[in-house]
């Protein structure tokens, strides 16, 4: 099992020797552009959809013994009337900053487009950005090369960490809350494993602005589109700082994106600075988040109290303790 290949660190500078007499020599290759990058790769992207399709014919209808596995294919010679993936993916698009990568560029909000391919819906819920997931997956190049894998045991993802792009992909973040769950709860086999009846099934195709960009790790060149394929089981709602109030709520300006959402940002050092939904004192008044929602008897107040009447929960409000 290798999922550790959504964990890095830090982004690492290709080093190319120079061909002259100083063997000690070296030019360091500053980062592309984002929007150079993300055009580029869009191109490709279609251009890969354009030209393969998937086994639509077996998942309309399911032949004996099918093992819902996705299978993608060259449409030419006896394929050559397939129908293109680009006819059965949904395209939809986050907005991405050099400083998530942290480049030294002033490029913010650049559009990334990424395709989700539903391939089986699920019967169960959709999760959110915020919640963590229970899948079995696979990531390939465009190529078809497979850099990473769960297919036989699923393993659990914090899509909320995946988000940020110092620690994880994105783009598999983003794409995984357009698939539902199978039933649950999922059945315990006893030994360890377990099964999921009529999970969701599907595929997320982004480009490297969602990914690792230009990161080199592992088998992943720099600026690559990368693929997923993603049986989704099941998932858990969270609440990463414990606060009572569920993470996916902490995205208070609604965009989807958990990480610029800091109450407290003016008055945190920005190296321990926290986004809202990792802050147990979002305001950052003395007074926890969670004591400000409940009352006497440690219930939860809601809708969350709002003493000034300013439209600003008291949680959100410093001047309120």
């Amino acid at each position: 099992m290798k999922h550790g290949v959504f964990v890095y660190l830090f982004a690492v500078l290709l080093i190319v020797s120079c061909s002259n007499d100083d063997d000690n020599d070296i030019i360091s290759i500053p980062p592309r552009s984002l929007s150079e990058v993300a055009a580029e790769n869009d191109e490709e992207i279609r251009e890969f959809l354009q030209t393969h399709f998937y086994n639509y014919e077996e998942f309309m209808a399911p032949p004996a013994g099918f093992d819902f596995r996705i299978k993608i294919d060259t449409i030419a010679g006896d394929n050559a009337t397939k129908t293109p993936m680009l006819d059965f993916v949904e395209e939809k698009s986050v907005t991405v900053s050099a400083s998530e990568f942290l480049l030294d560029q002033d490029e913010v909000d650049i559009p990334h487009k990424f395709y989700v391919l539903d391939a089986r819906t699920g019967v169960g819920e959709n999760p959110t950005v915020a919640d963590s997931v229970f899948v079995r997956y696979e990531g390939t190049l465009l190529s078809g090369s497979s850099f990473d894998s769960a297919l036989n045991n699923p393993v659990w993802f914090d899509l909320a960490r995946l988000q940020d792009l110092t620690q994880g992909f994105r783009g598999f973040a983003e794409g995984v809350p357009s698939f539902k769950t199978g039933e649950t709860p999922p059945i315990d086999n006893g030994d360890g494993t377990v099964t999921v009846n009529d999970y969701g099934v599907g595929m997320i195709i982004f480009p490297s602005g969602l990914g690792n960009f230009n990161r080199i790790q592992g088998d992943i060149p720099q600026y690559s589109p990368l693929i997923f394929s993603i049986d989704l089981y099941t998932y858990n709602p969270t609440d990463h700082d414990g606060d009572g109030i569920p993470s996916i709520q902490e995205d208070f300006n609604m965009n989807g994106y958990l990480y610029d959402d800091n109450a407290d940002a003016d008055t945190e050092p920005i190296t321990v600075s926290f986004a809202n939904f990792q802050d147990a004192d979002d305001d950052g008044d003395g007074v926890t988040t969670r004591d400000e929602i409940t009352n006497d008897q440690g219930e939860i107040i809601f809708p969350y109290p709002d003493d000034n009447n300013d439209g600003i929960p008291n949680y959100l409000d410093p001047d309120v303790n």
